[in-house]
């Protein structure tokens, strides 16, 4: 059967499609969660171990994820850990009709640790998956970003769809929602999708198909990347696991309030991630300047978020927040995709997870012990402090220096 451009388009428009209706379905579960145990507790260390329990994970599967994509492939990979995925979020579902209290909150958590390592896998796996719907080899980088465009506008649809589903029909429906959104990426992967599968390199080799390999492999310039988006996600990257503490505080109580603030802060997420769609070629060429730059907008904003109360000043930090995060984190992962041989690129999305979700379930450890301390606003101003010095450092020392894209999809 002749498949032409057309239909590599339309396979390339069900994926996002379909991970873009999870990605709103798990948005609103985890909104849904985080107005639970901060109703339920009011207590900003329960909160950060709620995404602590998504995020960490990653430190220690997203290596063994990795690895796994690149051995037995990822089209594999990404099945089971959608399966798994759905059994994760129906477990949170029936954690609230069936148990209460203590017992409710572990429950809860429990859920979120198991999508966080079933969504360790499908990050890795989903991210060399991409590769193989893409018919020429310059396509990568766009498509990887449009991608990042559809997971933003799920980041936006999902926490106001969460919030008003626990305000006008309770927390079951909402975790319900977030659940059931995996069956269309699962029945998509299996039935629909017809990946280039000849695209994909596995690693045969067992001793060579480690972690410790592919970051010798990466060279020092992908290291680096990674190296430094670890440590400014340590400083700064602690809002969404803080997301209904700072709502709470800026804004108001209710869950509206919090889907206000979600919102603006995918809204920016998606403006960070058109501007880098737009720009994917000529942004991951410059890795240290790119990544420089979104972490200093970020760094002033959590200074904006020190400083001003007014709610209009807060929702724009808020919003340049969302986009200098997400310009972040989306511009790690495409310069470590597209500056890597296919063969390895399972694994450097494993690293490139532990960069980011690593750093930021320590991060919101940290930015809550210092809230408990100090106070929010004196958080903001340290993370933003640091976060300045180290992001204005980065573009001085290393933002003129460029980086070979790799010639193969």
């Amino acid at each position: 059967m002749n498949r032409g451009p057309s239909w590599h388009q339309r396979q390339r428009t069900i994926f996002l499609l379909a991970s873009g209706l999870s990605t709103a379905g798990s948005f609103a579960g985890l909104t849904a969660k985080g107005w639970i145990l901060m109703s339920g507790t009011d207590s900003a260390m329960l909160l950060a171990l709620h995404f602590a329990a998504l995020s960490l994970p990653t430190l220690l599967v997203s290596g063994p994820a990795g690895v796994r994509t690149d051995r037995i492939g990822c089209e594999k990979v990404l099945i089971q850990a959608q399966w798994a995925l759905l059994g994760a979020g129906l477990l949170g579902a029936l954690s609230i009709p069936l148990f209460v209290g203590n017992a409710q909150v572990a429950m809860l958590l429990a859920s979120t640790l198991l999508m966080g390592i079933a969504g360790a896998y499908e990050l890795t796996a989903r991210n060399k998956y991409c590769a193989l719907l893409v018919e020429e080899p310059q396509k990568l980088a766009p498509y990887l970003t449009s991608f990042s465009v559809v997971f933003n506008v799920g980041k936006l649809v999902g926490p106001p769809l969460g919030g008003w589903l626990v305000a006008f029909t309770g927390p079951t429906t909402a975790l319900t929602l977030d659940a059931l959104t995996y069956v269309l990426p699962i029945a998509s992967v299996i039935w629909l999708l017809k990946p280039i599968r000849s695209l994909e390199q596995l690693s045969s080799n067992m001793n060579a198909a480690t972690l410790k390999s592919a970051w010798q492999e990466c060279g020092p310039m992908l290291r680096h990347v990674l190296k430094f988006t670890g440590l400014i996600c340590v400083v700064g990257f602690f809002h969404p696991g803080l997301a209904p503490l700072i709502a709470a505080n800026t804004l108001g109580p209710s869950p509206q309030d919090l889907g206000l603030f979600t919102s603006v802060l995918a809204a920016g997420s998606i403006t960070g991630g058109i501007v880098l769609q737009r720009n994917s070629h000529k942004f991951s060429s410059r890795p240290s300047l790119t990544l420089g730059c979104f972490a200093l907008i970020t760094a002033v904003a959590q200074l904006g978020m020190a400083s001003s109360t007014l709610i209009p000043i807060v929702l724009l930090m808020v919003w340049l927040i969302g986009a200098g995060t997400a310009g972040l984190l989306s511009s790690a992962n495409l310069i470590t995709q597209v500056g890597s041989k296919q063969v390895i690129r399972g694994r450097m999305a494993g690293l490139s997870q532990i960069a980011f979700l690593g750093g930021g379930g320590l991060s919101g450890l940290i930015a809550a012990q210092l809230t408990i301390t100090l106070g929010l606003q004196a958080t903001f101003a340290i993370a933003g402090g640091i976060g300045l010095i180290l992001s204005i450092g980065e573009i001085w020392r290393r933002g003129g220096m460029t980086m070979n894209v790799v010639k193969s999809a």
